[in-house]
């Protein structure tokens, strides 16, 4: 765009010194004669954007964005709105994708969902507006059958969340950060004799404990038997029954906060996260989002303005440990890829601002407030903080896998992870529950 308007004004300063001023009643300039300068008179566009940005600095961000592409494009108006991340994803997106309301621009997350949409004709393909540099950043997740129906823009990691005021009292430091389980064991062991809940989970939503079962099942089944699992739906991998065993290893530590079942998992201070930021529990398993979810609880209690940042000078991030032993690709971390998709009518002006929400300079903002970005080239654009560790972790992954439910398109197993880690049902319920997603 910038290039479009440096041509439009050489081309009019060069002319300048042989044209006429037209006359009084010489009738408008416009495309059609050929005279006027391109988009002059191109027709107004209205453009929705649905995001999931419910707070600052977010929130103020993606306006930001919709600012600049308006004033680069007057006829365009971009209605932005944002929406809690469950409820959009849930219910308020795709009631509005099936009724033929939905929005132009929206959040998206790839996988199987993404799958869906495409199949029931909601997606429009954007390869032609997407740069062809940066169109590799959409080929696991957002690439069906050779097209582009999304671009990411960040990767949110899960890993441990740890407050180090809690930590430090039981006497460890980031030299202690586990590499292995059973290390990791050994460190709630620590924080169990100094009197310290080990870990915080808020299982009331179902989403957060299933979380444990995805990673001991990424940590269990061959990097082939996982590929086909979400791929092709095939789970006779035995590393998916063995998840379960490995789950409950994990449980047999007693480390979870009593009553982790009706703990909800980020919504105010009795939350799970919570508990973390306000030294209820040493940690949390969780994606990088929770940095600032962590924020906002912190900030409300402590009577801080929004967009403090305390609790980065206690919060502290690590990776999930290594399981020796087992057959799943130990260097794999598994976690969210946030990004949007148009849909199928959606003007071209919504696949236009696509493009300019995944560019470097939009990428480098978005970075530079402390989010990992897509763009690598803008990964020196974040400040030092705690999600250093977290980036770290994803340039060194041999893969950065979708979770479960998100690949597979559908959460409803998730009841059932969570009543086997209730201590009902079996390792085969988990893995019946997946596959009859599919049968």
């Amino acid at each position: 765009m910038a290039m479009a308007a440096a041509v439009a004004l050489f081309a009019s300063a060069c002319g300048a010194a042989d044209e006429t001023p037209p006359a009084a009643d010489a009738p408008p300039v416009t495309e059609e004669n050929g005279d006027a300068e391109p988009g002059d008179d191109r027709d107004p566009v209205t453009i929705s954007w649905w995001h999931n940005g419910t707070g600052e600095p977010l929130l103020g961000f993606w306006q930001s964005v919709a600012d600049d592409f308006m004033e680069a494009n007057p006829h365009v108006t971009v209605e932005v709105q944002s929406h809690q991340n469950e409820q959009l994803r849930d219910t308020v997106l795709p009631t509005a994708m099936a009724a033929g309301t939905g929005p132009d621009l929206f959040q998206s997350w790839g996988g199987g969902e993404l799958t869906r949409m495409h199949a029931d004709g909601q997606l429009k393909d954007i390869t032609e507006w997407v740069p062809a540099p940066i169109q590799s950043a959409a080929e696991d997740a957002f690439q069906i059958d050779g097209g582009i129906y999304g671009m990411p823009y960040t990767t949110l990691p899960s890993g441990f969340w740890v407050n180090m005021n809690l930590w430090e009292q039981a006497g460890l430091t980031d030299a202690d950060f586990p590499e292995t389980l059973d290390e990791l064991f050994e460190r709630w062991e620590t924080l169990k004799e100094a009197g310290i809940t080990p870990v915080a989970v808020g299982g009331a939503p179902g989403w957060p404990a299933a979380h444990w079962w995805y990673w001991a099942a990424l940590r269990s089944v061959t990097p082939e038997g996982w590929t086909a699992g979400w791929q092709n739906h095939d789970f006779s991998d035995p590393g998916w029954l063995e998840a379960s065993d490995l789950i409950q290893t994990i449980l047999d530590q007693d480390a979870f906060n009593p009553g982790w079942q009706a703990t909800s998992a980020q919504e105010g201070a009795a939350s799970a996260s919570g508990m973390v930021v306000l030294g209820q529990a040493a940690m949390q398993l969780m994606g990088t989002w929770d940095f600032g979810v962590m924020g906002g609880i912190f900030n409300e209690a402590e009577g801080l303005d929004e967009d403090a940042q305390d609790h980065a000078e206690f919060i502290r991030w690590f990776p999930f440990p290594q399981v020796p032993g087992t057959a799943g690709d130990p260097a794999a971390i598994m976690g969210g890829i946030d990004g949007f998709s148009v849909a199928a009518d959606a003007p071209a002006e919504a696949a236009e601002l696509l493009a300019l929400i995944v560019s470097t300079e939009v990428q480098q903002a978005y970075a530079a407030m402390g989010n990992i970005p897509i763009d690598e080239g803008a990964a020196d654009s974040m400040p030092a903080g705690p999600l250093d560790d977290a980036l770290a972790a994803v340039q060194a992954a041999t893969s950065v896998n979708l979770w479960l439910d998100t690949a597979l398109g559908d959460g409803a197993f998730n009841g059932a992870i969570v009543a086997f880690m209730s201590g009902q049902g079996t390792a085969q319920d988990v893995v019946d529950a997946i596959t009859d997603l599919f049968s």
